[in-house]
């Protein structure tokens, strides 16, 4: 998975799976593109030092002109868009309103949306590889009971990624997600202390599948929603 000399976004890179991602990506010789919305955020960035990243502040990746900042300083040619910001609420189908239901499809879908379409109109001469995070609600619908807005959110964003790979593949740009379990995260464990934290896969093995999806070394796989369940 050598990345070197390539340039890739990774939108929620600030987040734990995020910085799992850019470390990792970093550690393959790969320039990193990375917006922020908080100044906070960013100073607790643990990668934000480090002359391969470029930090980009950003108001809304759910607003068309952010988006096209965020690319513009990308530049071009840019090898990989990397998908992991969102937003996540719980709320069943009789507690939620119609702004909580708008909020779940701007922080995810939207968002997700335009990076792709950013994306490609970057990579389009060069191909590429671009990579979602959807979420197992997403492919198991049944257990996103009781924060539907989210499910429906992240439904799309798979809907959106087996579309869009189909639209692009004669173009050489390869488009796939990872679909994540609840992941063992420090605010993960704090949410659900009596939880079994091994049975929940590390950021770092997440990040693992999504570096192979947008590597060069990936050739053939596109479309695919991949589970990363663990033994969750």
């Amino acid at each position: 998975m050598d990345f070197s000399n390539k340039t890739v976004v990774v939108t929620g890179g600030t987040g734990a799976l995020g910085t799992a991602v850019v470390g990792a990506l970093i550690a393959q010789g790969a320039r990193c593109v990375v917006p922020y919305m908080h100044e906070a955020e960013m100073q607790r960035f643990a990668h934000r030092a480090d002359k391969g990243v470029t930090l980009v502040a950003v108001r809304d990746l759910a607003d068309e002109t952010d988006v096209a900042k965020l690319y513009a300083q990308a530049g071009a040619p840019l090898w990989a868009s990397i998908h992991i910001a969102g937003g996540f609420a719980m709320g069943k189908v009789a507690d939620t309103g119609k702004a909580a239901l708008m909020a779940q499809i701007e922080q995810n879908l939207v968002s997700c949306f335009l990076c792709c379409r950013a994306a490609v109109n970057a990579m389009a001469k060069d191909g590429g590889r671009i990579v979602n995070v959807a979420a197992r609600a997403a492919l198991e619908p049944r257990t996103g009971a009781g924060m539907s807005a989210y499910t429906i959110a992240k439904s799309g964003v798979a809907a959106l990624t087996a579309a869009l790979a189909e639209e692009t593949a004669k173009d050489g740009i390869l488009v796939n997600a990872v679909a994540p379990s609840i992941m063992d995260t420090a605010a993960n464990r704090a949410a659900i202390p009596k939880a079994d934290f091994s049975a929940w896969p590390k950021v770092e093995e997440v990040a693992a599948t999504i570096l192979h999806l947008a590597s060069p070394g990936n050739r053939v796989t596109r479309g695919a929603i991949v589970p990363v369940y663990g033994k969750s």
